[in-house]
């Protein structure tokens, strides 16, 4: 709980580390404290649960995206949260129709969690990164958007002084393969 004497009306909410920090104004009494904490504690976690979908809304919005943007032909066996992606975003093994998403996507925006999603559904489809591949992604309107999204956090999480481009960077795998 934090109070602020600069702030008069509004009341945020948000995580910081491991600590839920709600601000309010400095002159709100005791209930009032305790009613606008309850309704932005509420808040927070309605966000959270939309941005962190559980084993079976994956399965759920796989099902939902597949009949939207791939005509319903990408039926996976499975989709489920994984810790051990390691820097891919997503897999799909062909073979058995299991898909995987990264537990690091959890908390991003759900159109971003939707490409990664609709990119493993059309692995089903088609097991390479070729043209056709790439022409089943081109009904979601923000595949781009997306993509440039991951290729932003990527950059972000890598270690300051870490090659960037240049005569002696090593490329760096393609946080697309699969």
């Amino acid at each position: 709980m934090r109070r602020s004497r600069r702030r008069s009306r509004t009341v945020t909410a948000y995580r910081e580390g491991g600590r839920t920090i709600v601000a309010i104004p400095a002159r709100f009494t005791r209930a009032q404290e305790r009613e606008w904490v309850r309704r932005m504690l509420d808040r927070l976690a309605t966000q959270e649960q939309r941005r962190r979908p559980s084993d079976d809304q994956l399965v759920r919005r796989a099902s939902e995206l597949s009949t939207r943007y791939l005509g319903g032909r990408a039926v996976p066996s499975s989709v489920r949260w994984s810790g051990n992606q390691g820097r891919r975003w997503g897999s799909c093994t062909v073979a058995d129709g299991s898909i995987r998403l990264s537990d690091r996507l959890r908390g991003m925006p759900s159109w971003v969690t939707d490409y990664v999603l609709l990119h493993e559904l059309a692995h089903l489809l088609h097991a390479g990164h070729g043209p056709e591949f790439w022409a089943e992604l081109t009904t979601y309107p923000r595949t781009e958007r997306a993509r440039g999204f991951l290729e932003g956090y990527s950059f972000a999480e890598r270690a300051p002084g870490d090659p960037v481009d240049g005569p002696d960077a090593e490329p760096e795998p393609d946080p697309e393969a699969d």
